[in-house]
């Protein structure tokens, strides 16, 4: 966590101060993206999987909301600050506020996950009996199986969070209000995070990912009908109410059906998979735009990675009902 406050506060100073878009763009991937997000994040999550049981689901969600709260909260002070000192001095100033605030905050991370009662030995050896074989297939099978299905939903899901600010320009209704959208997609967002993992700890993370995917893509589909300021609005929520509860599936899968010992490293791959998913997705959405003229191509391309996404977890849930 403090290697990651260093690369962020580095990176969004470096991206401040760069003369040049490729500089911008070495910022942003390897100061940022490399040093960074990846310090955090998902070594976070996979540690946090470690302390709780029989909660896990809600406690995952608890700590994977923080990202959504940040995103609510900060668009439309990002928006303002962008215009009013120019986004330079915004990006620096970001960076300065994320070394001052997360460096104190990683000293609370210092103790590590308690140690394991007798009762919960004897679940990390069925847990490793499982792993054998989980679901029926080699351990090495369902992660690619879980990468995949990362990247897939998340490609979908990036449609919305990367381009909505752009995709409000392009219908001439104006980033700010695409910024206010955005912020409301990820406040829906924590409440979706929260009910879903209540609802994981009762049926399971494949079928609460099942459940989410599903959802998404109701949503994706309004998107394509949507193309006023209210109807926007409304989707917007719709999504984010939708959607929030994907990713926290994935580390919930991870714990249930590998052992304890492999979770930095299984968890880390799979939030891996489903970040390079939002950046493929945020790409490939900007490319059709650019080449169709269009943002409905886009959404069509993102329902499309979702429906593959549903049929990877349909295909894990088989062996799992039985």
């Amino acid at each position: 966590l403090m290697l990651g406050a260093v690369g962020l506060g580095l990176g969004f100073v470096g991206a401040g101060l760069a003369g040049s878009l490729w500089l911008f763009i070495l910022a942003q991937g390897l100061l940022l993206g490399l040093l960074g997000t990846s310090a955090t994040f998902a070594p976070l999550v996979a540690d946090t999987s470690l302390w709780f049981d029989r909660r896990r689901g809600i406690a995952l969600a608890i700590c994977m909301s923080g990202n959504y709260v940040a995103g609510a909260f900060w668009p439309p002070v990002i928006q303002h600050f962008t215009d009013s000192a120019g986004w330079r001095s915004t990006y620096i100033g970001i960076g300065i506020f994320c070394v001052l605030t997360t460096l104190p905050l990683a000293l609370v991370y210092r103790r590590r996950p308690p140690v394991l009662t007798a009762g919960a030995v004897a679940a990390q050896s069925r847990a490793a009996m499982q792993s054998e074989r989980p679901l029926g297939l080699q351990p090495a099978t369902l992660q690619i199986l879980l990468s995949v299905a990362g990247v897939a939903c998340c490609v979908a899901m990036s449609m919305p969070q990367v381009h909505i600010v752009a995709y409000c320009s392009d219908l001439g209704i104006g980033a700010a209000r695409g910024a206010q959208m955005l912020s409301l997609m990820l406040g829906m967002g924590i409440i979706s995070r929260l009910v879903s993992g209540w609802i994981a700890d009762r049926i399971g993370g494949l079928r609460t990912l099942l459940l989410g995917s599903l959802l998404q893509g109701v949503a994706l589909v309004g998107f394509l009908f949507a193309d006023g300021v209210t109807s926007l609005y409304l989707v917007s929520a719709m999504f984010g109410l939708f959607q929030g509860g994907i990713v926290p599936s994935y580390p919930l899968v991870v714990r249930e059906y590998f052992t304890p010992k492999e979770a930095g490293a299984r968890v880390g791959t799979v939030l891996m998979a489903t970040l390079f998913g939002m950046a493929l997705g945020g790409w490939m959405s900007g490319a059709i735009f650019d080449a169709s003229g269009s943002y409905r191509a886009a959404f069509v391309n993102g329902i499309a990675w979702n429906l593959l996404n549903v049929g990877i977890v349909l295909f894990l849930l088989a062996p799992a009902k039985r």
